[in-house]
Parts: structure tokens; C-alpha cells; sequence
């Protein structure tokens, strides 16, 4: 009995492994257009944001979802108070901070803004010629995300 219950953790354990999600830099992602064009799905998200982390833990670990983003985009997961420099479409995007451990960073702005305004989750799809093809900021659930990816496959 142990030793079935051993396989049967075993096994859970390596399977949710295969539902992981590779996410890029954009500085790999520069790299791999060069190589093969694909649009782009940019998570721009924050630690503090409580539906960016339930996207996280349902959307982004569906086995389906997974699978069509790696097959079919370039997936960066892209946390907007990121303090690091990120060079992208040759140029150089830097945070700004506006308050005491407080900013966000020039590149979520510019991907993420809809309205004057960025509100978290934001989903930003990004052409093969990095030109915004669609910007949504809400939480999706897999479902709605599905469909949404299937209609940016057509």
C-alpha cells in the first residue's frame, strides 16, 4: 500500500511538471523573432495583485493553455515593478520610481496603459512586428482565455 501511494505522489508530482509555463525574456524574445515570427503574449502583472495571482495559479497552469502558448507564441511574464533595465525593439525601457519602494516600469506602461490607466492583470498581444494587436485588463479564467487564444491562432 505505501509503495502505490509513493508511485501515485511520484506521479502527480512529475505530471505537473509538464504543465509548467516557459516564460521569455524580451530580450529572448528579440532574439527568437529573428528565427521564427510569432505574436507575443505579454502578463503584466504585480506581487501585490490579487487576480494577476489567481490567473497565475488557474489560467497560466491549464495543461490546454500551456500548450498553445508554447506552441503557438512567445509567453513573457512580465511583473510591471521590475527594477532591472530591459532592452527591447532596440530600445532601452527602465523603471521609474514614484514613491518610496514605489514605481513601475516604462515598458508596462507602455504595454499596459489602456485609457491613461494601468489596471492589473493586463494582457498585451504584440503582432510578429511588435505593434499592440490587442490590450485587455481583467482577470480571464481558462475558458475565456482559450477562446481568446484560438481566435488570435486564426
Amino acid at each position: 500500500m505505501k509503495k502505490l501511494f509513493l508511485l501515485i505522489c511520484l506521479l502527480g508530482i512529475t505530471s505537473t511538471g509538464f504543465c509548467q509555463l516557459k516564460s521569455r525574456t524580451f530580450e529572448e524574445v528579440d532574439s527568437l523573432q529573428q528565427i521564427q515570427k510569432r505574436k507575443i503574449i505579454v502578463f503584466i502583472h504585480t506581487d501585490w495583485c490579487q487576480f494577476c495571482q489567481r490567473m497565475k495559479a488557474t489560467t497560466f497552469r491549464n495543461k490546454e493553455i500551456v500548450e498553445m502558448l508554447k506552441s503557438n507564441f512567445y509567453f513573457i511574464d512580465f511583473n510591471a515593478e521590475e527594477k532591472r533595465n530591459i532592452a527591447f525593439n532596440n530600445q532601452i525601457f527602465k523603471y521609474k520610481p514614484s514613491g518610496n519602494n514605489v514605481g513601475v516600469h516604462e515598458l508596462a506602461l507602455q504595454l499596459g496603459t489602456i485609457n491613461d490607466q494601468i489596471v492589473y492583470p493586463v494582457l498585451c498581444v504584440l503582432n510578429e512586428n511588435y505593434e499592440i494587436i490587442l490590450q485587455y485588463n481583467n482577470y480571464l479564467n481558462p475558458k475565456d482565455f482559450k477562446l481568446l487564444l484560438e481566435k488570435l491562432e486564426e
